[in-house]
């Protein structure tokens, strides 16, 4: 049974997760989000809402998950309303110290995040992402598609599989990226959407700061620099590589379904990649090199 009587309820179109998703005003005067999934979903959905639950306890400005119950048919989640604007429409059109600037707050917010330790269930990472990556490879090589270039991302996955032994395991938001931020009323960035919340090396999170390195450059070499403080590990620059080549591969296979729209967005996708890396013959991508020493004063 819901705390409250819903007086108005409008349907939000966007995104990517199943969930269906609406504007909700209830009859205590609040405005809030309201997700609803299938009831096959119960057990994951009870899981998310307990880990947003002890990723609220980090401090770090969130969507918050306030309600959950159970219907016949589905699981409601309530949340709380950011009244705010998307972060990919806001952050591009600011200056670049003020890109970079939300990119560190992004980073130190993703640092709390992973302060989380995964359970102790979670099987160990590197014979499970190695199985990922072999998925991955093969799924590039059925493909009807492929980059131009694009065996580089092979080759750099199989010659730096060392890497992934003996990584640390952490709670991840599972699609941390400027995609699923906000800027509220008071210019704050608020973190939302965590249903792809996972469990994992906490550095494999970063696989999705392409979508940063396209929209808003300086966002991302903030966002890297303020996860380390301005002092960035040569191991992480190898890693990320590798975890952007495994995503990478799998972009274009995924894109196929849904049209010549999202395969085009992925070609262009893998191609940035790949002029970021040249070709993975360097592991510090382009736009930090161009923008994190720049900025790095704002640190």
């Amino acid at each position: 049974m819901l705390p409250f009587k819903i007086i108005r309820k409008t349907a939000i179109d966007k995104g990517w997760s199943g969930d269906r998703k609406y504007c909700i005003t209830a009859s205590d005067g609040h405005t809030y989000l309201l997700r609803t999934a299938p009831i096959r979903q119960l057990e994951q959905k009870k899981a998310e809402f307990f880990w947003m639950q002890q990723v609220e306890l980090t401090g770090i400005p969130m969507c918050r998950a306030l309600h959950l119950e159970e219907t016949v048919t589905e699981v409601h989640c309530i949340h709380s309303w950011i009244d705010g604007r998307d972060a990919e429409q806001i952050i591009p059109t600011l200056p670049e110290k003020e890109q970079y600037n939300y990119g560190c707050q992004a980073g130190q917010y993703l640092r709390k995040i992973h302060s989380l330790p995964a359970p102790e269930w979670v099987p160990e990472w590197e014979m499970r992402f190695n199985q990922k990556i072999d998925r991955k490879i093969r799924m590039y090589q059925e493909c009807p598609l492929q980059y131009e270039g694009g065996q580089a991302f092979i080759d750099y996955l199989n010659s730096h599989r060392h890497l992934l032994k003996n990584r640390p395991l952490t709670f991840q938001h599972g699609d941390f990226h400027i995609g699923n931020m906000m800027i509220d009323a008071d210019g704050k960035l608020v973190i939302i959407d965590f249903n792809r919340f996972d469990f994992g090396d906490p550095w494999e999170e970063f696989n999705r700061i392409v979508w940063c390195g396209q929209k808003a450059p300086p966002f991302a070499a903030g966002m890297v620099d303020g996860y380390f403080n301005g002092s960035v590990p040569r191991e992480f620059w190898e890693l990320l590589a590798l975890y952007i080549s495994s995503n990478a591969l799998s972009s274009l296979p995924w894109a196929i379904p849904f049209g010549e729209e999202e395969i085009a967005v992925m070609q262009k996708q893998g191609q940035d990649i790949l002029n970021w890396y040249d070709c993975l013959n360097t592991t510090i991508p382009i736009w930090y090199r161009k923008y994190a020493i720049k900025n790095q004063t704002a640190l």
